[in-house]
């Protein structure tokens, strides 16, 4: 069945054709882990985890690389202040690389949590710099960037087209309207590749230009042609990377090669919080512990993600988290009943069946309709007669959906759970996995006031009703 992906850079809905149908070769922006990533952060790799499965689901192979930025981001998010790494070890008195490993141990677990699949290949920035290095070496050696007393800057006047993503009219921007004013740029809209680093940096690396550190955009352009060469099949990230970061990651690769590195860039929009920005002064920043630390399975805000497009900006509120956590038990409880239902399916129910999972087909493949996909989803959750064939179409679609249709917790109980108190076992795991003993006493205290006791075996959480 053909795929559709709305592609950036000819900024139109296409049929998908990889370069090599054995394997899809994938580049997804990762973090850069100077801090805790927020529910908007991960609603872009909930969109990136669907692409993926999406593709599985129509029978491909893939092969996916994401990295890891821990070093060169500045707090601009261009060519001005201190690096985020360092900035955030300051601030929290640990070293960089103390840093690093707390917030990417944080994102993982994230990850885990929203059952997002890990890409092949995770690629840390500081463990690239000596194929960064080469890659501006590169440029500096066919034109493409030049020094200056306080970076290597690329050249974007040696371009056939820049930007060509953004589309932003160069010509009409007033120099230092939008860009840092360095005199010695030849153009305001050069960009610096490697930065001369100053005596009291905390990260620096030796170069030929002395000690110094990587700009922000060289790593995935250094690393994605190491993994997946010159030229490969997606590149994924948020819509706030397109002006900059994604412009220039094109700009360097031409310039080393001459080929635009992705032949499809997707891009996932913002999340807004009650209909506005997330904004720290707002106090509306939250995080995926947010949401579990209010008693919602963290698979809520998943599925909360699929009532919107990936392309349209989503609205978060606490009211549609409430809703969509009672639609994740009806799920589940739908997968349950079916699993030991015991109705007759006619060809009739089969042929119906099959022309749902035909439409959830086109869905997905029609630049991952999410929205269109759970309508079908909902279609098969609510068959009249109960089967498990209906059940394993369910579990079928969750191969995309993620939000494990067939979780269930081990128990003695002979009746429906509430989703409360398996809210409240799914905290304890978590707590007991992090090893905070006191929280997960006092969930067992909470479960325990609501009329069940939890044990812990060899095979997890047994849950048991108390006796009246």
């Amino acid at each position: 069945m053909q795929i559709f992906l709305y592609n950036t850079l000819t900024k139109q809905k296409e049929e998908f054709k990889p370069i090599n149908s054995q394997e899809i070769r994938m580049y997804s922006c990762g973090p850069t882990v100077y801090k805790d990533a927020t529910i908007g952060n991960m609603r872009t790799n909930i969109f990136q985890d669907v692409l993926r499965r999406v593709l599985k689901y129509n029978g491909y192979k893939i092969k996916h690389a994401m990295n890891l930025t821990d070093v060169g981001h500045l707090v601009s998010d261009g060519d001005e202040g201190e690096d985020k790494m360092v900035k955030s070890a300051k601030e929290e008195n640990k070293t960089p690389l103390e840093i690093a490993e707390y917030y990417t141990k944080l994102f993982f677990q994230d990850l885990e949590r929203l059952n997002i699949e890990t890409p092949e290949i995770v690629c840390k920035a500081t463990a690239h710099i000596k194929e960064m290095l080469e890659f501006v070496e590169a440029l500096v050696e066919k034109g493409y960037a030049y020094e200056t007393s306080t970076a290597i800057y690329f050249d974007i006047s040696k371009l056939d087209k820049y930007p060509i993503l953004s589309n932003l009219d160069l010509e009409n921007q007033k120099a230092g309207a939008r860009v840092n004013i360095d005199t010695e740029k030849r153009n305001p809209y050069d960009f610096a590749l490697w930065i001369k680093a100053p005596a009291n940096h905390l990260m620096k690396w030796d170069s030929p230009w002395g000690p110094s550190y990587p700009g922000w955009h060289i790593e995935c352009s250094a690393m994605g042609q190491k993994y997946l060469g010159e030229q490969f099949d997606i590149h994924t990230g948020g819509i706030d990377l397109i002006p900059t970061h994604h412009e220039n990651e094109i700009a360097q690769s031409k310039g080393r090669c001459g080929k635009v590195p992705a032949n499809y860039w997707l891009h996932g929009e913002y999340l807004l919080i009650n209909g506005g920005k997330m904004s720290k002064s707002l106090k509306n920043v939250y995080l995926l512990k947010d949401i579990i630390e209010k008693g919602y399975d963290p698979l809520t805000y998943k599925l909360f993600c699929y009532s919107c497009h990936y392309r349209n900006k989503l609205n978060f509120t606490w009211e549609g988290i409430e809703a969509t956590s009672k639609s994740l038990e009806r799920l589940r409880n739908s997968y349950k009943i079916n699993v030991n239902g015991t109705d007759e399916l006619t060809s009739q129910d089969i042929e119906r069946l099959n022309k749902i999972e035909e439409n959830f087909h086109k869905a997905i493949n029609d630049d991952l309709n999410m929205p269109l996909a759970m309508s079908y989803v909902w279609e098969v959750a609510r068959f009249e007669k109960k089967s498990p064939k209906v059940a394993k179409m369910l579990a079928k679609f969750d191969t995309v959906l993620g939000v494990e249709v067939d979780k269930v917790v081990l128990d003695n109980i002979n009746e429906e759970i509430p989703q409360k108190i398996l809210n409240l076992v799914e905290q304890r795991r978590i707590a007991r996995e992090s090893k905070d003993w006191a929280k997960s006493d006092e969930l067992r205290g909470l479960i325990l006031q609501n009329g069940y006791t939890v044990k812990d075996t060899k095979e997890g959480q047994v849950l048991i009703k108390c006796s009246k």
